[in-house]
């Protein structure tokens, strides 16, 4: 007797859904990020503190850095408008690449190097802080802002904009044909 078999799926059909559940909803994390520290929604981000109403982004978080070998670049760069400017615009070009499925390559680096960055802020190898308090750091190597980074990698690497995205009209583009980094 043989066994009746359904026909199998391939990886990419089985996982196209899911990951592009996982595109949209991390795009729309990063667009949250945009949106409260913009308009001080009261999260994160009080109203007083919102970047449009002459709040800075990165003076909070960064000013408060308390650990690892960056400590003091942090210090400095804190506030500094082209700091707030750069920080405010990857959110929003990620975001917005996410959920569109657009331009993936390009947001996954970019986001991924935002993700160091604050990976680096935050230091999580370190067990004190430079006034010697434990810093609560649960794991040394790996945070929530490395599985980020990983996140925004297979989302670009397993195409995941063509579902329910608009990746193809995207890569269509003749800048985006002739520019594959832009895809």
């Amino acid at each position: 007797m043989s066994a009746v078999h359904a026909p199998a799926r391939t990886r990419t059909e089985t996982g196209a859904v899911p990951l592009a559940v996982l595109r949209i909803v991390t795009g729309l994390l990063f667009l949250w990020a945009f949106v409260d520290k913009a308009f001080g929604l009261g999260y994160a981000t009080q109203p007083k503190n919102a970047w449009f109403s002459g709040g800075s982004p990165t003076k909070g978080f960064l000013s408060r850095v308390a650990v690892g070998p960056f400590e003091s670049l942090f210090h400095d760069i804190a506030g500094a408008w082209w700091a707030d400017v750069l920080f405010m615009a990857g959110l929003l070009a990620v975001g917005v690449a996410l959920v569109l499925g657009i331009g993936m390559r390009i947001a996954a680096v970019s986001g991924a190097v935002m993700m160091a960055l604050m990976w680096a802020a935050e230091w999580p190898p370190a067990r004190h802080t430079s006034t010697g308090e434990a810093t609560m750091s649960t794991n040394p190597l790996i945070d929530y802002h490395v599985v980020y980074a990983l996140v925004l990698i297979v989302l670009a690497a397993t195409a995941s904009g063509v579902t329910w995205g608009l990746a193809r009209w995207w890569n269509d583009l003749p800048i985006v044909r002739a520019n594959p980094w832009l895809r």
